[in-house]
């Protein structure tokens, strides 16, 4: 169930109460021109980004989470959570306002909605199934002709691009659901649309941060050092998990709450993949965008060279139980002062 403003929400005014195949498209509608939204999003944008760097990452505890990957944290054990690098992906929190447990995902695919929540919750409502739950959505741009729309010429019924539908199913597995969800945040679409130099549309931030004590959220971006641990196996778990099946329609484990430790589980991947990396990295940089991005134009400036960093390292280890021996996790460890240490 969903709630705006403390009120269930859609009402029997709303065009999403009506039963329709669109009816998906036109709640998530609803919910993002409601008053209150609109008065939030206004109010995040206006938020200056806060960038993450790896000296500012050591005095206080974080987690952060690469693409399709999420994690639950406990405000006892972790100041601040959050993750960047979106384009037609969102960031999804679910917050416990009594407990202030913390989940927080990446999702990049309508296909991992579904689990994916279920996969959120396990934490957030344990022994509290009753619980309040505070929810913020970033990212997700306007990736598709914003003229048809403003001339009426699109139709919000048809989903078009990536962002869209992926939005439509999060707003709809939400509103199914039994918990208690309040939308405090829902800063996607054209909220989080503007134009670039060239005239393209892309995000006004691909970012955030939550402070898991109070349970605000700002824009946040992060470097290199502070997107960690385990920078390059983790992302490149993302293009593996595809091809394997143990991970199919699921977030991919990353943390582990109890412990506050990161604890990357195994996937694997083929020679298939490694052969079709090599491939890639022969291309022109003009030409990965084209092929590995779905926001060519809106790619940050790291994009390629993240790209062929992943790709050297499946290069150098084409065996996949190189990095995963005997289908083990690799284990990090934080240290006194809030870094990670991996541990054998």
């Amino acid at each position: 169930m969903i709630y705006v403003d403390g009120v269930l929400f859609p009402d029997e005014n709303s065009s999403s109460s009506l039963s329709s195949s669109s009816q998906g498209s036109s709640l998530l509608l609803d919910v993002m021109t409601h008053p209150v939204i609109i008065s939030a999003s206004d109010s995040f944008k206006n938020l200056e980004e806060q960038r993450v760097t790896e000296s500012c990452s050591t005095k206080d505890r974080y987690v952060y989470i690469f693409q399709r990957e999420y994690a639950v944290v406990n405000p006892a054990l972790v100041d601040f959570v959050g993750m960047d690098e979106a384009t037609t992906c969102v960031g999804l929190v679910i917050r416990n306002r009594r407990s202030g447990v913390t989940s927080i995902a990446h999702m990049d695919s309508p296909k991992v909605v579904d689990l994916g929540i279920r996969q959120m919750l396990s934490l957030v409502l344990e022994d509290d199934s009753d619980a309040e739950l505070d929810v913020h959505m970033v990212g997700g741009y306007e990736d598709v002709d914003l003229k048809k729309i403003a001339n009426g010429s699109g139709d919000y019924a048809k989903p078009e691009g990536y962002s869209f539908p992926l939005c439509c199913k999060l707003v709809e597995t939400l509103q199914k659901r039994r918990e208690n969800f309040h939308i405090q945040t829902l800063f996607i679409l054209g909220h989080n649309t503007k134009l670039d130099a060239q005239g393209n549309t892309c995000p006004i931030f691909n970012g955030f941060l939550v402070n898991t004590s109070s349970g605000d959220i700002v824009p946040a971006s992060f470097n290199r050092s502070s997107r960690c641990p385990d920078e390059l196996v983790r992302r490149i778990r993302v293009s593996a998990s595809f091809d394997d099946p143990s991970w199919r329609g699921k977030l991919l484990d990353t943390y582990d709450t109890k412990t506050d430790r990161f604890i990357i589980a195994p996937c694997s991947w083929t020679m298939r993949l490694v052969e079709y990396v090599w491939e890639l990295n022969q291309l022109p940089d003009e030409e990965i965008l084209v092929n590995c991005s779905t926001s060519p134009s809106a790619e940050g400036p790291d994009f390629i060279d993240n790209e062929r960093r992943i790709w050297k390292y499946l290069l150098k280890y084409p065996e996949w139980s190189k990095t995963f021996p005997k289908r083990q996790p690799r284990l990090f460890e934080r240290t006194a002062n809030g870094s990670w240490n991996s541990v054998f």
